[in-house]
Parts: C-alpha cells; structure tokens; sequence
C-alpha cells in the first residue's frame, strides 16, 4: 500500500475509521474485532477513533478501549500502526453531543484516553471540535503542553476553518500536524482547508469521505460519474471517491469508516487506483 506523511510519522495513504463500530447501529464485538484485524493485514496503519465514539456517556471510550483490545491480540506489529484519538466533545446520558475545549478538560480527556489505550504516550491527539465558549488559542494551548510533557507525540485540530488552522500552527509553533475535516464528493467546502493544509505540508484527514455512516452505499446513485469511472475501472464507486482524494494532494490521507472485514479491505484496496487526468477532470466538475 502507498504511504504518505504525518509530520515525520509514515501511514498508510488509506486509514481506519473506527467510529462506526461504537456507535448506534454497531455489529457485534467480535465482528468489530475482525474489521480492525483485516484492516491492518490489508496494510493500513492508521486508526482514527475519539473518546466519544460510544453510544452515550455510560459507554464513553468505548471506540478506543476496542481498538487497544484488537491491537493486543492482532498478530502483527502494534508498534507500525499510528492510533489518532481525539478529545473535545461529551456524551450525553441519552446520547446527545456536546463540546468542551477547557483546557482543565482536554488534560483529564488525553489523561483517560492514555489510560484506555493502554499506552504511555499517544501517536497523534486531535482537538475534536473548537467550543464557541473557549478561545481557540487556549483550547490549542493544552494541546501544545501535552506535547511538551510527553503525553502526545502530534497534535491536530479537527472540524476547523483556516483562519482556526493559522492560529492553531501558531499557538503550536509550527508544531500542527494534522487537520480533520468533512470531505467527500457529497461536501467539498472543506477543499479551502485542504488546499491550506498542501501549502503548509499539514496532513489532511478527510472524516466521512464516503458521505457518513448511512449514505456510503448510495454514493454511486447519487453523484453517476463516480459510478461511471468505476465501471470503467472494475472497481467501486467508493473506491474511486478515495483514490480521487488521494489524488487531490499528497497531504491527504482519507479515513472512511468500516464495520465489516470486507469493506475495511476494499477501502484499503483504493491506494492503488490510478485515475487518468481525463477521468479526475471529470470527477472534480461533477
């Protein structure tokens, strides 16, 4: 599989993203177990979870203790494999979101998110989601201590604009290692960002590229030149909206969901698609 950068941290061009095995609608644990297995032995080496992957605040963590559960008994080398979490949002008791950017907060998130994962320091820990009530700069900040103390290799940021990423790379002294955004053939106003992100050298991690959780499977019917260039590659519609992201910029590295082994190995199967100029063109004004 083709792998691309984070900061100085080789991935896989393709990532896990684990979400849709911890909240509703969730397969059972042990096919949950297997989705992460076959993903990793298809070549992936990027997981992305949060703390709030859970069906409500009785379940909070849920997404990362699994995923620390599969890497402990997956036969392969844990050590390849970049585990992204993130804190910032909450979980209600009926399951409502919500967000906190306090700073006191982000340090007992990362705190807990250490402890679930099982690990000393985490790979990559992104800010999920800026909180209107807390300036960015202090939410930024405790990232940026954490850095300092250890407890986190990289920082990111997530669900931002570019104004956000330009006071976050600054508050981090250069240190932003990634940005995650929306991105799919279905929502491209995140392009600005990711443009942004290719100027800087940030990574940029598309969250739901394949249009979320209940409509990947429509995303053929709904935008036909990705169903027409997957016709005339063999492949997927699905296969293609990833590998015409990879294409966009050598700083994106997309993160589509999987809840079953057979869908987390075609997603990984997308790094090595190569669209033609002529069908990206056609692709990028659909």
């Amino acid at each position: 599989m083709e792998h691309r950068k984070i900061a100085d941290r080789d991935v896989s061009a393709i990532g896990l993203g684990a979400m849709p095995m911890s909240v509703a609608g969730r397969g059972d644990h042990a096919q949950s177990i297997r989705t992460i297995h076959a993903s990793l032995t298809a070549g992936v080496t990027l997981i992305d979870t949060a703390d709030a992957y859970c069906m409500d605040s009785s379940d909070f963590g849920h997404n990362e203790t699994l995923i620390a559960e599969a890497l402990r008994h997956w036969g392969g080398d844990s050590d390849d494999v970049l585990v992204a979490t993130k804190g910032g949002h909450t979980r209600g008791s009926d399951g409502s979101w919500g967000v906190n950017g306090r700073p006191e907060y982000l340090h007992e998130a990362c705190e807990a998110s250490l402890h679930r994962l099982g690990v000393e320091s985490i790979g990559l820990y992104q800010f999920h989601r800026p909180d209107p009530e807390v300036p960015i700069e202090e939410s930024v900040g405790a990232l940026g201590q954490l850095l300092d103390a250890g407890k986190i290799r990289m920082a990111g940021v997530s669900n931002v604009n570019s104004e956000q990423i330009r006071i976050a790379r600054e508050v981090l002294g250069g240190r932003l290692a990634s940005v995650q955004n929306q991105y799919s053939p279905s929502f491209r106003s995140s392009r600005i960002e990711l443009d942004m992100c290719a100027e800087l050298g940030i990574a940029f991690l598309p969250w739901s590229p394949l249009g979320g959780i209940s409509k990947a499977g429509e995303l053929g019917a709904t935008h036909s030149v990705f169903a027409e260039v997957a016709k005339e590659h063999g492949v997927t519609p699905q296969q293609v909206a990833l590998a015409w992201m990879l294409a966009a910029s050598d700083v994106v590295v997309p993160i589509p969901g999987a809840s079953r082994p057979k869908s987390a190995v075609a997603s990984a199967a997308a790094s090595e698609l190569l669209l033609s100029p002529e069908q990206l063109a056609r692709l990028n004004a659909s």
